[in-house]
Order: C-alpha cells, then structure tokens, then sequence
C-alpha cells in the first residue's frame, strides 16, 4: 500500500467511526460495524488503531482538540467581541448537527476524568474570555454580572438544547428536521439574551 493510500484508508476509519460514534449515537458500535460501514476489512481497524477502544480515543481526542483549537482562535482573534460569540455560536451548532451525541459523550468523559488534557490551555483562554466580557459590562453592551455567570448563560442556552436533544425531541414532539430548524433559530436567541 502507497503511504497516501495508507493515510486516506486511516482517515476514512476514523471519520466512519466518529460519523457512527457522535453522528449516530452508537458508542457501542463493534469493529466490524465500523469496518463494514467504511467498506474496509475488520483488519485494517486493528492494523491502524490496535483496537476498537483506542480508535473511539482517538476519534474523541480528535473531536475535542478541534474544538479547542477552534475556540483558542476566536477567543484571542481580534474579532470585535460579540463576532466571537457569533463565529463561536455557528461552530458549535454546525458541529452540534453533524454530531447530535458528541456534547453527551463529553459529559459522560468528564465524570469520568478524562477530558481536557491541558489545564493550562483552558485557563489562558478563560482568562482571556472573562477579561473581554468584563470589558463588555463596563462599555454597557451585557449586563453587569460574574464574567463567570455571563460564561454560564451563554453554555447553558447552546449546551442544554444538545445534550439534551434525544430527550427534548422525543418529549416535544419533534422530528429531527423540525429539531433542527429550532436549533437553527438558537443563535439570534442566544445573542438577544446575553447582549443588550
């Protein structure tokens, strides 16, 4: 095998196996249910990733970097403040849409101690966060509160929708199409409640 063919086989396992994982919900899918959706042998799952586990890590690990990574570059853009809460709202709900499962998996990982690898990354982007929304309060574009406060709002009004979703949809009545077409109405709403 040619070292692109290598990297192109490897890449559409791990976008099968992140697509089954957090696009579909199926934590539990089995190597072969990956191979088969991918069109590949159950082999070449093991050759690249060793096993099922390792290759759902490094599918998680993957996804969560890509989103810190996203927000370290908006966070400290230069990007008038509310276009970071915008660029970062459009983020999250796109990736939130092709990945309904992935906040919920998140959490799980969380109570379970394993997420967010680097304390120190976290913090430089909370603190410059929390600097900027203080900065907000005192020009009088959102109300003056904890910047941690503002920080919760604004995860509160995107996350609980998401991670919420199977629950929200099921007891509401929604399809998925309908469910969508909510959360696509979710961004003026959040801006209209944490801006004046």
């Amino acid at each position: 095998m040619s070292d692109k063919k290598d990297v192109a086989t490897e890449q559409l396992i791990k976008n099968t196996a992140k697509k089954l994982f957090f696009g579909e919900g199926r934590f539990n899918a089995t190597t072969q249910e990956i191979a088969d959706e991918a069109g590949v042998n159950r082999t070449l799952i093991n050759y690249y990733f060793r096993s099922r586990d390792n290759l759902f890590n490094i599918v998680f690990e993957d996804a969560q970097q890509k989103e810190i990574n996203f927000t370290d570059m908006v966070v400290f853009s230069d990007m008038p403040f509310r276009e970071k809460i915008e660029k970062y709202l459009d983020m999250y709900f796109e990736q939130a849409k092709e990945y309904p499962y992935l906040e919920i998996y998140m959490v799980t990982q969380m109570n379970q101690g394993s997420c967010f690898k680097d304390p120190e990354q976290i913090s430089r982007v909370l603190d410059k966060f929390y600097l900027e929304i203080a900065l907000e309060m005192d020009k009088g574009n959102i109300d003056k509160m904890r910047p941690e406060q503002f920080l919760l709002n604004m995860i509160s009004l995107t996350s609980f929708p998401v991670s919420m979703r199977p629950l929200l949809q099921e007891t509401m009545g929604f399809k998925k199409e309908e469910y969508d077409r909510l959360m696509e109405e979710r961004k003026q709403i959040i801006l209209n409640t944490l801006f004046k």
